[in-house]
């Protein structure tokens, strides 16, 4: 049974950072497309960093030199580094995984492509 459990989430003033883990349990992780996904209440899924098997990565515009997306996978965990973090980051990020190889553009982009979702870390920046 896949399970992917996030932490790291919290609350920070605006110009500060946080680090998200993603820990994959029974996921043959190296193999896979993954990424970083946020939501507000009310709001779709936005993705904000994916990384594919090789990993290469690609992120949304606004937050393009301001995140890091990368993967540890001896520890099968997946981390969204966050730094100089702006009010408008305030939301709920889950990481996802799917066993398909999706380009780091279109599909990579959709969330209906991942098959596997963690519970979601909130995080909330302070003016």
């Amino acid at each position: 049974q896949v399970q992917l459990v996030e932490s790291g989430g919290g609350s920070v003033q605006a110009g500060g950072s946080l680090r998200l883990a993603c820990v994959a349990y029974g996921y043959a992780y190296s193999r896979a497309s993954m990424g970083w996904f946020r939501q507000a209440p009310g709001q779709g899924r936005e993705g904000v960093a994916i990384i594919d098997e090789s990993g290469r990565t690609n992120y949304v515009d606004s937050v393009k030199g301001r995140f890091t997306i990368s993967q540890d996978n001896a520890k099968h965990t997946l981390y969204l580094q966050m730094n100089s973090l702006k009010p408008e980051d305030t939301d709920m990020y889950s990481c996802a995984a799917t066993f398909r190889r999706l380009p780091l553009y279109g599909d990579g982009w959709n969330p209906f492509m991942y098959m596997y979702w963690g519970q979601g870390t909130q995080v909330t920046v302070a003016p």
